[in-house]
């Protein structure tokens, strides 16, 4: 079976993991501060925090924005649940905007209708690795006062211009889960320019402490924390952070074979009737996490199937939030169509490093037989 996707990792993530484990510490230590350094340093950006997850990041980086409860937060439905989900255990309603059907991103045209007094924040994703067009969104946030909160879980090492995703925002959070371009396992990271909400955001992290375990070890003084705020155990091990600071080394090559291969089924497909593959936007730079394509309404259950039954692996393309049965029952009778259509014709093919070319035309013509006994039928 091929896999929809496959962890680039190998002996030095485990020979960094396991120095990790017999250091004897193994919490938030001096790996974890330098994964902070390595990925602040990468994006362009003044502070990074090191969280448990995504899903973690993006919660303390809107509690760090000030969102709070009764605040709204604009944010797409077409994104992984956990980008609404955030937003309701900060205490605020999500507020969903359709996207733009080319990139498939929060459409900036579409926000300014969607604010009310209660606007807090707006928190745009960049779908499945590419950034969403946040200099348009950080002008009509900046206009109306709003912070923007990033959701770049899949796209470390994207670009707007000559800018990476992480320097571009108030907040960007990213996610290091086995699906993104490089993982810990689990993990999540935030940048921000702001020192202060950095500050805030470390103490947060683990359960509001004024001073962190590590602070108070390298001191060798009696120290006693005091906690000022309700905060969270959302801390990152050293065992992931040492895992981190290898795949960082390895960051621009796995990037620069995703988007060989990327390009190289951009280039299969414009020969192949009946799939639209993912558009990259002049200036902005595709990480690729995942290779999405667009088939004719009412396939897909078909080509799913029939690459299922040639030993490839596929899933759907991305949700739609508000479609769900908890959000559903939240918003009644919401319409996004161009969110509705996307989740329903959208599906992702297997990409990673590694990959074979091999494996890649396996996955092309068994797509191509699919589609062409689609059409047949139709």
């Amino acid at each position: 079976m091929i896999p929809i996707t496959r962890p680039s990792v190998g002996e030095e993530e485990a020979k960094a993991a396991g120095e990790a484990v017999l250091s004897g510490w193994l919490s938030q230590g001096t790996r974890v501060q330098g994964f902070e350094e390595a990925v602040a340093r990468y994006v362009g950006a003044p502070h990074a925090v090191a969280t448990s997850n995504c899903t973690t990041a993006l919660h303390l980086a809107l509690i760090a924005a000030g969102v709070g409860r009764g605040d709204q937060v604009i944010c797409p439905s077409f994104s992984f649940i956990a980008t609404a989900n955030a937003i309701l255990h900060a205490g605020a309603e999500p507020v969903f905007v359709d996207i733009e059907p080319d990139t498939y991103n929060l459409d900036p045209e579409r926000i300014e209708a969607a604010l009310t007094p209660k606007t807090r924040a707006i928190v745009p994703v960049d779908q499945i690795g590419l950034a969403a067009d946040i200099p348009a969104v950080g002008e009509i946030a900046r206009r109306h006062g709003l912070l923007v909160v990033e959701d770049a879980a899949p796209s470390l090492g994207a670009t707007v211009g000559r800018q990476r995703v992480g320097a571009l925002s108030d907040f960007t959070c990213f996610s290091f889960h086995p699906r993104k371009s490089i993982t810990t396992g689990e993990g999540g990271m935030i940048t921000t320019p702001d020192a202060e909400a950095a500050a805030r955001l470390r103490r947060l992290r683990s359960h509001g402490a004024s001073t962190s375990d590590l602070s108070r070890h390298r001191s060798g003084a009696l120290d006693f924390e005091e906690y000022a705020e309700l905060g969270f155990n959302y801390r990152m091990t050293d065992i992931q952070a040492a895992i981190g600071l290898v795949q960082m080394n390895r960051l621009d090559d796995i990037l620069a074979e995703r988007r060989r291969l990327a390009h190289r089924y951009i280039e299969r497909l414009a020969d192949l009737e009946g799939a639209v593959a993912p558009t990259e936007p002049a200036g902005r730079l595709h990480t690729f996490q995942s290779f999405c394509v667009r088939l004719p309404s009412g396939t897909r259950s078909r080509v799913m199937a029939d690459l299922a039954a040639a030993g490839i692996s596929s899933r759907r393309g991305v949700m739609a939030i508000h479609l769900e049965p908890f959000y559903r029952a939240l918003s009644p009778g919401m319409r996004l169509p161009e969110t509705e259509g996307a989740a329903a014709d959208t599906l992702l093919l297997p990409l990673f490093a590694g990959m074979t070319d091999d494996e890649q035309d396996q996955v092309l013509d068994a797509l191509a037989r699919s589609l062409r006994s689609s059409a047949a039928v139709a």
